[in-house]
């Protein structure tokens, strides 16, 4: 399994916005980001997968998504969640 529940519970607490914080946009693109990063590194020794590829081409359209929605609403939190994340080059 790509996520546990240590370290989704260690990505919630240090995204969320306040303290009983679980679903904001910063947290749901920080955990689709880590699903992300499993996916692209599982296909680097799984180049045939593409069953799997097709769920990351899912995880990624709703990132942007998620992005396009936060950056709409508020720009400054977008601009610093893409720094901390480190997703643009």
């Amino acid at each position: 399994m790509a996520l546990t529940k240590d370290l989704k519970t260690e990505l919630i607490g240090s995204y969320k916005t306040h303290e009983s914080d679980t679903g904001s946009p910063e947290v749901q693109v920080a955990i689709l980001s880590e699903r992300i990063n499993y996916l692209t590194a599982h296909f680097k020794a799984h180049a045939k997968d593409h069953h799997s590829r097709r769920g990351l081409l899912m995880l990624v359209g709703r990132r942007r998504r998620l992005l396009d929605y936060l950056k709409t609403k508020d720009e400054q939190r977008y601009v610093e969640l893409i720094k901390r994340l480190n997703i643009r080059k």
